[in-house]
């Protein structure tokens, strides 16, 4: 059947296998097998290196009642009722009117050498057309198929080369070449390695008690800064063993120490080129800045753990260490685990330098067997430290500043509440008195860092050096107050 709109009804298509030997004009990779009804019809492929052509049909091209041809064109469209027409190689390129609605869809050549060169068809929407065959719908199916591998790619290939293998395949970290490659350097690795060979271990033996703690080395010639209560049992007879870094061993004597603030001086003879510490300044510390803390806890010698500044200022009454007295200190508080044989050593920022001489816990264990690190380690101020050991390595007695007034713990009306500390009684002719304190003034702040209790007052009074200006504010009768005061000194009393 012929249509006067059609413009290939004076050259009709004509299927490979209905082609006569003499008349069809085939291309070397044109398919020339026929199969039985239920086959699937094969697409022409052009030659490779050879581009596809593409015929465009307009709307009114498509007969109504198809010919034997375009039953033929039908059998290879896809389900959604669209076909494909594909010229010959040999056939001559046709202008026609410009397409409607028109869709590039890879060819399956394309799909089997990718995205890059593709050929292309052209795809249009015929008119409702009655039920096709079923070898149809198995030829989309097939497009389809060739469609996803090509977007597959080498996935596809290792999936199925996976599915394909012939049983599972182990790996072991116990197989290949060793990776030796060092780790990259860390910020605490580097503070660590900076400071460890000024990190000494304190052994100590008299006075019918034993134990270690650690030290901090404050010159080249074997000054070394710790705490009093580590060498206070080799105070009036006894030996004291340094171990260094590097392995050595060494005597020490004790230069100097001060119980009130438990700190002590001891000096290896016989030793040069060490390495001393760098001192940085407490008063810069931030709440939350991380830290360091290096020592020898339960004589595990160079331990480093690290951890932040938890609080500042944090009053902290310890034992002098021979159970006839304490001290109070305004302590660096820390998280970073601390634990018994700590004592005496640095407590360092991230540039490497001290911060704080770790010198006291709270333990979770009543026993001093139980005794361990729970997150709460204090450790004494550097810029008090700096000040006591300059003194102690010359000889000097430390003379420490006060107010001269005798306190206790002011709480709220709820009895809990610590809200300050009350002057409970004035040493006549004392700074106290010289500012006017009287009893029952209730001090709560100095230099506007508040005090909650008279331990407080006490640790945040043992920061300053005699002759220093503060500045105390106080409660009387309900009211606050302010008042200048030039703290006093204890002349050096150790008792």
């Amino acid at each position: 059947m012929s249509n006067e709109n059609d413009p290939f009804a004076s050259d009709p298509y004509v299927p490979p296998h209905r082609r006569s030997d003499a008349g069809a004009e085939q291309g070397p990779d044109a398919s020339t097998s026929a199969g039985p009804d239920d086959a699937e019809p094969t697409v022409p492929v052009p030659p490779a290196g050879q581009p596809e052509h593409t015929t465009e049909l307009p709307r009114d091209a498509v007969p109504s009642d198809p010919t034997p041809h375009d039953s033929a064109r039908q059998d290879a469209s896809h389900d959604d009722g669209t076909f494909h027409r594909f010229e010959d190689d040999a056939a001559p390129r046709r202008e026609h009117a410009p397409p409607v609605a028109e869709h590039p869809v890879p060819t399956a050549a394309a799909a089997g050498a990718g995205a890059a060169g593709a050929g292309w068809a052209v795809q249009q929407a015929p008119p409702a057309r009655r039920p096709r065959k079923r070898r149809g719908r198995r030829l989309a199916g097939a497009l389809a198929v060739v469609l996803l591998a090509g977007a597959a790619g080498f996935g596809g290939a290792a999936l199925y080369g996976a599915l394909d293998d012939d049983g599972p395949v182990t790996v072991s970290s116990l197989q290949g070449e060793v990776d030796a490659e060092p780790a990259a350097t860390g910020q605490i690795e580097r503070v660590a390695e900076a400071v460890l060979p000024s990190v000494t271990q304190i052994n100590v033996a008299g006075a019918g008690a034993a134990g270690s703690g650690t030290g901090i080395i404050i010159s080249d010639d074997g000054e070394i800064l710790t705490n009093n209560h580590v060498i206070e049992a080799a105070a009036d007879g006894g030996t004291i063993t340094v171990a260094f870094n590097d392995g050595t061993n060494g005597e020490a004597t004790i230069l100097g120490r001060d119980p009130k603030t438990d700190l002590a001086v001891i000096k290896v003879d016989g030793v040069s080129g060490l390495t001393p510490a760098t001192l940085g300044s407490s008063a810069s510390l931030t709440v939350g800045q991380e830290v360091v803390a290096i020592g020898s806890p339960f004589g595990l010698e160079s331990t480093v753990t690290s951890g932040i500044v938890s609080a500042l200022n944090r009053p902290v009454a310890s034992s002098d260490g021979t159970g006839g007295g304490s001290t109070v200190f305004p302590a660096v508080q820390t998280d970073a685990a601390i634990n018994p044989g700590n004592s005496g050593g640095p407590l360092v920022d991230l540039q490497g330098r001290v911060v704080g001489i770790n010198s006291a816990i709270r333990s979770g264990g009543s026993a001093p067997g139980e005794a361990g690190s729970i997150g709460l380690g204090f450790a004494i101020p550097v810029d008090l430290a700096r000040s006591v050991a300059g003194q102690l390595r010359a000889g000097e007695t430390v003379e420490h500043a006060q107010i001269g007034v005798t306190v206790r713990p002011a709480v709220d009306n709820d009895e809990i509440t610590g809200i300050g500390a009350e002057v409970v009684e004035v040493n006549p002719g004392s700074a106290g008195a010289d500012a006017g304190l009287q009893e029952g003034d209730v001090i709560t702040s100095i230099n506007d860092v508040p005090v909650g209790s008279s331990n407080a007052l006490v640790a945040a009074i043992r920061g300053y050096r005699p002759g220093d200006e503060v500045t105390l504010s106080f409660l009387r009768g309900g009211e606050r107050q302010e008042v200048s005061v030039t703290l006093d000194s204890d002349g050096g009393n150790t008792a």
